[in-house]
């Protein structure tokens, strides 16, 4: 069964656990890593012959458009993560429509293709923001992939359907978790797939292919195979331990899942694009 393979496009001080410590503002006069993470990100993608979905921030299209065209021309699906990875919540509907169509609009010129997908910073659709599906709908997108439905301190939406369905227009899909004597955990990847054992990955994977007959979903960011990335020593311990643990093995980690299962975009998955 093909499994969706999904890449988060932003630099390590735009993770939601740095909030805190760095400001928007404070962005451009930081070390960016993310134009070389990406590429990095590609070369092994290409090492293993797969394509993948990249949801990428406007803010970093912007700024490295020749990362968006690399993308493309590659045969991988260009995605919208919006413009400067700011949660729904945090958006009127006002802003989030305007944020979602000027990001739409920069990554299909750059690309040249149609930017069908969706990821909302942070998983931040939720319960208390619906809304949003409608107007991704309106603004043209034909899916998201922006519920976790499970419970966390920063995202989640437990309860939540579990794999992809229908709502206001468009296919929401929802980040892959596995149940276990009646409780829902985890598998989609990021930091669950960092820190923990890879078989533990490989496991629910396989069962969410058998026992659920469904596809699976992973997702990174770029400045998870990062080891050298400038530290936030500012950053509550908590986030520190979150971002930093196991960096070093994450590039092996993907490595030996893409060996392991089959990948594909998220449009050929979940939508049947050619």
């Amino acid at each position: 069964m093909r499994n969706a393979l999904t890449v988060d496009v932003e630099d390590y001080f735009q993770v939601q656990a740095f909030a805190g410590q760095i400001g928007e503002g404070d962005w451009d006069s930081l070390p960016h890593r993310v134009e070389r993470n990406t590429h990095l990100v590609m070369d092994v993608f290409a090492d293993h012959g797969v394509k993948a979905t990249f949801f990428t921030l406007g803010w970093v299209a912007e700024r490295y458009p020749a990362l968006v065209r690399r993308m493309a021309a590659e045969g991988h699906e260009v995605a919208s993560h919006g413009f400067r990875h700011r949660r729904v919540g945090d958006m009127t509907p006002v802003e989030f429509r305007e944020d979602t169509r000027r990001t739409k609009a920069l990554l299909e010129d750059l690309s040249g293709t149609a930017v069908n997908g969706y990821r909302a910073a942070s998983f931040s659709i939720d319960a208390r923001t619906l809304w949003a599906h409608e107007a991704l709908a309106e603004e043209g997108h034909r899916y998201s992939s922006s519920i976790y439905p499970i419970a966390h301190d920063i995202y989640g939406m437990p309860g939540g359907n579990r794999f992809a369905y229908a709502t206001e227009g468009l296919t929401e899909v929802p980040v892959s978790t596995v149940e276990v004597a009646g409780r829902r955990l985890p598998c989609g990847g990021g930091g669950y797939f960092r820190l923990l054992p890879y078989a533990w990955s490989r496991w629910a994977w396989h069962r969410v292919n058998h026992a659920d007959r469904q596809p699976a979903m992973l997702y990174f960011h770029p400045w998870e195979i990062d080891p050298d990335q400038p530290r936030q020593h500012g950053a509550p311990l908590r986030s520190r331990l979150r971002h930093y643990t196991r960096l070093s093995a994450m590039e092996g980690k993907i490595r030996r899942a893409l060996r392991d299962f089959e990948w594909d975009r998220m449009d050929r998955v979940f939508l049947g694009a050619a």
